[in-house]
Order: C-alpha cells, then sequence, then structure tokens
C-alpha cells in the first residue's frame, strides 16, 4: 500500500493492525440501528415481520461492512477521511430512524439515505484515489450500487408485497455483486481492491460489530427492567437473560472469536474468507437481535401463558447464533464442532414441548443448551486444541 498521488489518504502498512479512535466512533451508530432493528421486529413479531426485518439488516449491514473495509485502508487523521466517516454516521442515524416505518411511511427516506451513503461514499473515494485499486473497486461499486438503487427506489414508493420483493432483490443483487468483486462486461475481476493488509484488521472489527450486538442486547435487558420495576418475576427473568447473553458471549469468542485473524492470514485467498467471516458475523448478529426481542418478551411476562412466538423467539435466536457461530468455527480451524450442532438439534428437540410452556422456562432451555456447549468446548480443547486451518489452500509459512 502506498500514499503516493493520494496526498497521504491512505494508511501506512504499520498503522493497519487495530481500529482507530475514529472507527469506533461511527460503530456507536450501529447500537442505534441495531435497537431500531430489534424494536421493528418486536412490534412486528410474524414470519413477515421477520422476514422484512431480515432486509433492513441486511441493508445496514451492509453499510457497516462496506465502510469498516474501506475505513481499514484510509488514514483517519485527514480532515477529508474524517468527514467521510461522521457524513456517514449522519446517513445511519437517519437509516436507523427511518427503520421502524420503513415498510410505511418512512419507506422512501430509509431507500434515498442508504442509497445516499453507499454511492457518496463510493464517488469520495473514486474522486480522492486515483490510480489506486481502491479507487477502481470503488467505481465499479458505484455503478453497482446505482442499478440496485433502481429497485430500492421503485419498491420505496410501492407499498407491501411489492415494497419487499423490490428490496430483497436489490439486496440480494448487491451481496453477490460484492462476491464477486462487482463484475461488469468487458472487465477484469478485481480481487481484494477494498481489503486492509493483515487479517488482524478485519477480524477486529467483525469483534467489534458483535461486541455493539451484545451492547444492545444489554441495553433492551436494562430498559426492559427499568420500564418494568424490580418485583420478584422481573428480577428472575432479568437473571436469566443476562445469562444466556453472557453464554453467547462466551462461545463466540472462545477460540474461533479469538483467531479470526491468523486464519485469515494464513489463507491463501484472504478476500474471500473475510467475506465469508463477515456473513457468519451477520448470521450471529441475526441471532442477537432476535434474542434480544426474546429477552424483552421474558422480562415483560416470565410466567405468561404459553405462545408460539414468544417460544420460536427465544429459542430461534440462540438457534440462529449457534448456526453463524458453527460456521465461524468451520471457517476458522477447517472442521464442524459437534457442540454447536448437539447445540442446534437440541433445540430443534426441544421446541415442542417448550410450545407449552412459558417464557421463562424456553430462557432457561436455551441457557441449559448453552451450557452444556461452553462445558464441552472446555473439555475439548483442553484434550485436542485444534489448530487454525481455514478450508482452502493456505499460505506458505514465512518462517
Amino acid at each position: 500500500m502506498t500514499t503516493s498521488g493520494t496526498n497521504g489518504l491512505l494508511r501506512k502498512l504499520e498503522d493497519v493492525a487495530r481500529a482507530s479512535f475514529l472507527e469506533l466512533f461511527f460503530d456507536v451508530v450501529f447500537v442505534f440501528a441495531l435497537r431500531a432493528l430489534a424494536q421493528q421486529l418486536f412490534n412486528n413479531l410474524t414470519w413477515s415481520g421477520a422476514f422484512r426485518t431480515l432486509v433492513l439488516l441486511l441493508a445496514i449491514g451492509w453499510v457497516w461492512s462496506l465502510t469498516a473495509r474501506v475505513t481499514g485502508q484510509l488514514n483517519p487523521r485527514r480532515p477529508s477521511v474524517q468527514l467521510l466517516v461522521l457524513a456517514t454516521m449522519v446517513g445511519a442515524l437517519v437509516l436507523s430512524a427511518a427503520v421502524p416505518e420503513a415498510f410505511g411511511k418512512t419507506g422512501l427516506i430509509f431507500a434515498v439515505t442508504y442509497l445516499a451513503i453507499q454511492i457518496g461514499r463510493d464517488l469520495f473515494l473514486v474522486v480522492l484515489l486515483r490510480g489506486q485499486e481502491l479507487q477502481h473497486v470503488a467505481g465499479r461499486a458505484t455503478i453497482w450500487h446505482a442499478a440496485t438503487g433502481v429497485p430500492w427506489l421503485i419498491g420505496a414508493v410501492a407499498s407491501g408485497t411489492v415494497r419487499t420483493a423490490l428490496w430483497t432483490l436489490a439486496v440480494v443483487l448487491i451481496y453477490v455483486a460484492r462476491w464477486f468483486s462487482y463484475p461488469l462486461p468487458g472487465l477484469r475481476r478485481l480481487a481484494g481492491g477494498d481489503l486492509p493488509p493483515g487479517g488482524e484488521y478485519l477480524a477486529d472489527r467483525n469483534r467489534a460489530l458483535f461486541v455493539i450486538a451484545l451492547g444492545e442486547v444489554i441495553l433492551a435487558i436494562g430498559s426492559s427492567l427499568t420500564g418494568r420495576g424490580f418485583s420478584t418475576d422481573q428480577t428472575v427473568a432479568f437473571v436469566m437473560t443476562f445469562a444466556v447473553t453472557a453464554l453467547i458471549w462466551r462461545i463466540y469468542i472462545f477460540r474461533a472469536g479469538e483467531d479470526m485473524g491468523p486464519a485469515i492470514q494464513a489463507s491463501a485467498n484472504p478476500d474471500r474468507l473475510s467475506k465469508l467471516v463477515s456473513y457468519a458475523h451477520l448470521v450471529m448478529i441475526a441471532g442477537l437481535v432476535v434474542t434480544s426481542v426474546g429477552n424483552e418478551l421474558v422480562i415483560d411476562d416470565p410466567f405468561g401463558h404459553p405462545r408460539a412466538t414468544a417460544t420460536v423467539t427465544i429459542l430461534g435466536g440462540t438457534a440462529l447464533f449457534l448456526a453463524g457461530r458453527t460456521l465461524l468455527g468451520y471457517l476458522v480451524f477447517g472442521r464442524v464442532y459437534r457442540s454447536c450442532v448437539i447445540g442446534l438439534l437440541a433445540l430443534a428437540c426441544l421446541l415442542p414441548p417448550m410450545l407449552l410452556l412459558g417464557p421463562l422456562v424456553n430462557a432457561l432451555a436455551s441457557a441449559t443448551v448453552l451450557t452444556g456447549i461452553v462445558i464441552t468446548d472446555n473439555i475439548r480443547v483442553r484434550r485436542h486444541p485444534a489448530p487454525i486451518s481455514p478450508p482452502g489452500p493456505h499460505r506458505p509459512s514465512e518462517t
């Protein structure tokens, strides 16, 4: 990476290991974004509501992911870079504020803000990074974001199922385009042009996003308890929901969450692996959003009558997290660990009887499954510690 012809806009190699304070400041906005998504799901707790929340999560996650990859190469001390990040923060705040009514009266605000963030950032890079590989990636991304803007805007002025279908199409197209490095007819494929050097940086950014999602879950637990008082029922529910959250943190960070950086660095195709790692995190964060809603249901009425929606939400959040964590473990160690798979099967087996029981018992079931995974993982690692081994060919050792 060089800074020639860019007026020092690109970082030096030695500055890429960790996120800057500017990037961490940017991350704070996404606590609000995830809170808005959780509220959107809470207020629309149906299958269609869940699907719509997923579409919005993918759009907001896309804003964070691309910004994180780009800022990993930019010098955070430059005023123009700071302006770019701050402008993105403002856009992300507006985007998040539009989430609760995104499929209603604020749909056009959501779509226009999303496109302004993406296309604005791309054009900024095209203008200021002449001759750099990142400029070529940004140029192609501009075309793809503009093209997918058509279904975003048409969907925004439509309503109901049409809006959902068009926005789903837009999200799927841009994720597929990014996977193939924004292909354009007659142009060579670009690989890793927006990939910051060193695997630890991207691992650090993904960990930061996961911690943000955990922060939203904690915020929801505290807010729910504050709004409902400190009765015995609510206090027991508070302890149970916090235990579930703490167990999720422990399972995430144990080995795979810590060893992502070396795995990306060891891969012969770090760009591909980093994308897959990001997708695994999106699955886990979706699980945390659902878990946040489930926690609210538990604290709201821990000993209430059984409800299928509550049971599916409480167990489903845990299952989504475990699915993403299973994928992350495979990406880091090249193997699927049985503990998470058994945990998923256990949740599936527990679902029918849990439909007959109240929210607190459902949360207890999730906590029991997660506790079993924590214990099993600790025993396994003590007996047979697994080496870092991402799937596919590896880079040759430098030693």
